[in-house]
């Protein structure tokens, strides 16, 4: 899952003109996004049915995990910033932070669609792959919502160069 966030959020930063530190920033935050989760029990991690509120709350958890633990080790504060931004939405409705529009970093926004493409085009113990048509026809739902608008037109280009992976998470 990460490699392939990584892969597609360097599709969509090449695409939007990103200057070549902060794609390489993007990539690098791709490979470890979801560090946080060595945090969160496998039992809730890998659950096949829905999360109860409780364990929803204990999952977003997570990108601030990661934070704490990358912040020792890791010298780019954008990295960081991606790790710890990556669930944000556009409308201030994600976590964990709640940050909107323009308070987001790109990078967080451009991973946040690359991580949620992934989910959707990958099969999870509680269902089965979208598929890359339905997965777009989502992220287009999502501008301006769920999703920067700015990443969804810049994916929405490049899409055809983004193929789902067959393999499971």
């Amino acid at each position: 899952h990460s490699g392939r966030v990584s892969e597609i959020s360097v599709v969509i930063a090449k695409e939007l003109g990103m200057p070549d530190g902060s794609i390489e920033n993007i990539r690098l935050a791709g490979l470890i996004h979801d560090i946080g989760k060595i945090g969160v029990k496998e039992e809730v991690l890998n659950k096949p049915g829905l999360l109860t509120p409780q364990e929803f709350e204990y999952i977003k958890t997570h990108p601030a995990i990661g934070e704490r633990i990358l912040k020792p080790i890791v010298e780019e504060q954008e990295i960081l910033d991606i790790v710890r931004l990556h669930h944000e939405r556009f409308d201030g409705k994600g976590y964990p932070d709640g940050l909107a529009g323009e308070q987001i970093p790109t990078g967080a926004a451009i991973m946040a669609l690359a991580d949620a493409y992934d989910a959707m085009t990958s099969d999870r113990p509680y269902r089965k792959s979208l598929g890359h048509a339905a997965a777009v026809s989502e992220i287009k739902k999502g501008s301006g919502t769920q999703f920067s608008p700015d990443a969804v037109e810049a994916f929405l280009r490049v899409e055809n160069t983004i193929a789902p992976k067959t393999v499971k998470p």
